[in-house]
This record gives C-alpha cells, structure tokens and sequence, in this order.
C-alpha cells in the first residue's frame, strides 16, 4: 500500500478549501463575541467515563477509544465538544450567573456520518448555561441562523421538534419508559411497522400516541394537529408551546418545518431541538437543542441550550474562493526594497517574494502587479502585469 495513502473518509484540506474553512471560523466566532461567548478549548482526548457522560449509545460507538500509556486508563477520542463544554462550565468556571461559551476545533468519528462525510469533522458552536427559559433557546436558534447566513446561505429550512413530547408519553407507562432508546431509534427511522410492533405490549394510550408521531409532520399547523390527536398532558401542552414560539421567530429568517419524530441527535437533549438544512446536502448543516441535564454527573446540572455545525461540510458547498490579487517581488536583501515590501504587507498588501530558479505556482494568489526598480533605478515602484 503506498505510504501517501490515507485511511477511509480521512483527507487532507487542500489550500482553497483550508481558506474557506478558516474565513468561516474567524467569521463565526466574531460573531459569537458579538453576543457575548466566550471562547474555550478543550482538550482533543479525556478519559472515556467523562466523554460519554451525560451522552447515549451512538456517541459511544462513534468515539475511538485507546489506553492510556501513563495512567492505564481508557482515552477517548472526543466525538463531540458539547459535553466537553459542559463540564467546563459546571466544574471549572463554576459560575452562578448566566454563561456563554463557544468553540471550535476537529472532532473523530470511528464511522462517518453520511455516505460523503469526513470522520473529522471540524465543528464549531455555542452553548448558553443557567437560564431554563425560552429566551436561551431562541437566542442559539437566531445564532445558528445568523451563523449560516455570514456564510452566505439565504435559502435555509429549519425543522423543530421537542423531546419533551415523547418524555411525556411514556411517563405515563412504566413499560414503555424502559424501552426509550429502541422507540427513540424506531422514531429516528420512520419505521411504522416496526414502531406498531414495539407498541404492541404497551396501553392503549401510549400506542396510540406513539403511533402518531411518525406523521406528525409538515408547517406550523402540524402543531394544530398534534394538539389534537395527542394526549392532553402538561408536557406535551408545553412542548407544543415552546415550538410554536420558537417557529415564530424565525419567521421570515428561514422555510419552517415541524417533525415530532425527528429525535436525531446525540441523545443527550431534554427539550426542544431543531437542525438547520440548505440546498446541496442531504444532511442537516447545523444541530441544536437544550440539554438540561448533562452537568449533573460534573456535580453541578445547569439548564442548557446549544448547536453546532461541521465547518468542513459547510465550506464543500460554497464556490471556490476567488484567488486572491498579490505582488510579485524580486529575491534580494537591500534595505530599500525590505522597507518597500514591508511596507506593502502593513497596508494588507500580500506580496510573494520570487526564490531564485523558481516561477511562483499557487493556487491561492494571482500576481497582477510587479515590484521593480523605476527607470532611475532608485526607487521601487508598482508595476501593473495585466
């Protein structure tokens, strides 16, 4: 096997691409300062029990895992910031007040995510902790979409739905309540059949409103609908509330979508949820929700909302940057043209000095204009290439 061979759904990011994805995170996380959030970093690996707390079975299976050479402990390569920030916030800053953090940094998948996905992705987001209102969750969903439009998407649906809708069914039924994980991945599916056949065992009223999800979808007036065909329990009353506030301001920012069956995620989220989808990919771009419960087990459960987004996914389906107009120069140490050259790249000028032997070949800059000596053969001056 030839040794610049790389391993599958694993690639290099050439310099075009790199420029996307690095204007993207500057872009972006001004942004988020703009609002407040605060930057942090967490570490690339970390003992596995803190990696998967708080997190389900498909984070699990997504995280390499490998051991320790000085404790003997299993690492985990992180799949996912989210619980990484949470622990920050809980066990590090431990602040009373209201905390906004943002991130961004490469994240490893042991499989990928969509049949043209990298397994490491570059994901960047935000996450809001200490406010439990609809206030926080509006706020991320308006960053999520600002988000996507500094990268010069206009065209952007939006699909909400709220996991407190299924936690209220199956309070209901013990029975039911223990099967949470298989109904959540039978939910995920739209597998109807499948679902008829796990609701086999439970009440009748559990059947009937689990079997109603699957087609609890399409606009706005899906909540109409489900607020009929559902149970009139205080958390599905509430849930439907909460979607209907948030739908409502995106109104005008986004094409909105409503799916009570759409519990895709990490399985960690505890209320309302949403994914961000633009033209040229299956997949969803962004995804966010509130996770209230994840600081528990860092000692410290805080109310929490958050998305994030993969940016190398995102930059794929933007056109090829532009290259970039620079100056040629000539190879040479003599203070004048040091002084002209420095000079230049203080004004935001890119200038390429040329190596002796060598014609200058790249793919990021086009050379219009040329450094040379006036006629008086005293001064640098601007010359146009054409």
């Amino acid at each position: 096997m030839p040794n610049w061979l790389l391993p599958e759904y694993i690639a290099d990011v050439l310099p075009s691409e790199a420029r996307k994805i690095e204007e993207l995170r500057r872009l972006m996380l001004d942004n988020f300062r703009l609002y407040g959030y605060e930057l942090v970093m967490p570490p690339l690996m970390e003992y596995v029990e803190s990696l998967m707390t708080g997190a389900g079975a498909d984070t699990d299976l997504r995280t390499f895992k490998l051991v320790d050479q000085i404790s003997g402990r299993m690492l985990g390569l992180r799949a996912d910031m989210t619980t990484q920030v949470a622990r920050i916030d809980a066990h590090l800053l431990n602040r009373a007040t209201v905390t906004r953090l943002c991130y961004a940094g490469s994240v490893l998948h042991t499989r990928p995510s969509g049949l043209h996905s990298t397994r490491e992705p570059f994901q960047i987001g935000a996450e809001i902790y200490g406010h439990a209102g609809l206030e926080a969750d509006a706020e991320i969903q308006e960053l999520a979409l600002g988000s996507l439009a500094l990268a010069g998407f206009s065209d952007v649906r939006l699909d909400l739905t709220h996991v407190g809708v299924l936690h209220a069914i199956l309070e209901q039924d013990p029975v039911a309540k223990k099967d949470y994980e298989a109904i959540v991945a039978l939910l995920r599916g739209k597998d109807v059949p499948g679902l008829q056949q796990q609701c086999a065992k439970y009440s009748q009223a559990t059947r009937a409103a689990l079997e109603a999800l699957p087609n609890l979808y399409g606009d706005v007036e899906v909540l109409k609908r489900a607020r009929e065909v559902l149970p009139a329990l205080p958390g599905i009353t509430h849930a439907l509330a909460e979607l209907a506030a948030l739908a409502a301001s995106a109104i005008g920012r986004a094409d909105i979508a409503i799916d009570l069956a759409d519990l895709r995620g990490y399985q960690y989220e505890s209320g309302a949820m949403f994914a961000l989808y633009v033209p040229g990919l299956p997949n969803a771009v962004a995804r966010g929700g509130r996770y209230d419960h994840v600081g528990e087990a860092f000692g410290r459960a805080r109310p929490a909302t958050g998305f994030s987004l993969d940016l190398r996914e995102l930059a794929r389906l933007l056109p090829t940057a532009e290259r970039k107009h620079s100056i040629r120069a000539p190879w040479g140490n003599a203070p004048e043209l040091k002084e002209k050259i420095a000079e230049l790249r203080k004004s935001g000028e890119v200038v390429i000095q040329s190596l002796p032997g060598h014609n200058d070949e790249q793919d990021e800059f086009e050379c219009d204009r040329a450094l040379v000596l006036d006629e008086s053969g005293s001064n640098w001056i601007l010359k146009n290439l054409g």
